[in-house]
Parts: C-alpha cells; structure tokens; sequence
C-alpha cells in the first residue's frame, strides 16, 4: 500500500466516527499525476447525489501531469466514488439522521495498483475539544522531552 496524500486537518477539525474503503473513478493524466504524489486533500468532502445513489468527492486536487498535453485540464472537478447502492444508501441515512459528513482522510494505491480513498464518517469538533487536543499533545511533547534528558 502506497500512501499518496492524507488529509491531516480532518482529524484535527473532526471527530472521525467511521472509515471506509473505497474506490475512485480517474483519467489517465490523473493517476499518473497521483504516483507523483501531486495530489490535495484539504477542503475536500463528499456528498451524495440522492436523484441516481452517485457518490462523488469535490474540492479535491489532482495537479495535471506535467508531460500531459491537455489544456482544458480542470484539478478540482467532480469525481465519483466506487460503492454499492446499498452502501450508498447505508451512508445517505447516517448523515442524514446524525448530521454528519464524509471527507477523505487518505487516498493510496493498494496492492494491485488501484486508486482507493479512505472516506471519513466524521462529526465536527467544537473549539473547546481542539484546544483540549493541543494541550494534550503540548503536555505529551513536553513529557518525551524530559524523559529524553532524564537518562
């Protein structure tokens, strides 16, 4: 499994209640800008197209690859996602009835070269728990700090 972009401000700003695997749809110029790694996850979030059970990610970047020769190129269009209808279905009634999103967390190649994204079931965070969250990282930094200078 290849890693090719993570979206660290998602686990900062959410609370992350639930992973999926899925796949994505690409053209060729994109999975070629994707081995390069040129790839954005932040501000990118998925939403559910009720009318036919499509599931698609918006906002996400995929730069053109730079020996390609098209110029109506556009890095941030819609791109749909690969799941069954029921599991379409399944997500559609949970951010519905608990007002949750979906927001890509990681998109990697997996084992046999298959663009896949990890989609986060995430709930927003209030700004009283991201300040709870740096004080504990400051005070675990601080604490390897003196266990590194105690020995």
């Amino acid at each position: 499994m290849k890693k090719i972009a993570k979206n660290k401000k998602a686990y900062f700003n959410y609370e992350i209640i639930e992973e999926i695997e899925v796949g994505i749809v690409l053209e060729g110029n994109e999975v070629k800008s994707l081995r390069n790694s040129a790839c954005s996850l932040n501000e990118s979030y998925a939403k559910i197209d009720r009318n036919n059970f499509e599931i698609f990610v918006i906002n996400m970047t995929i730069d053109n690859y730079k020996y390609s020769s098209t110029t109506d190129y556009n890095p941030k269009r819609k791109r749909k996602l690969l799941l069954h209808k029921r599991e379409i279905i399944r997500l559609l009634r949970k951010t519905e009835e608990k007002n949750l999103t979906m927001v890509p967390l990681n998109i990697f190649f997996n084992n046999r070269n298959i663009a896949k994204i990890i989609l986060g079931i995430v709930r927003g965070k209030k700004q009283y728990d991201k300040r709870e969250q740096i004080k504990r990282r400051d005070f675990e930094r601080e604490q390897g700090r003196t266990a590194k200078y105690s020995h």
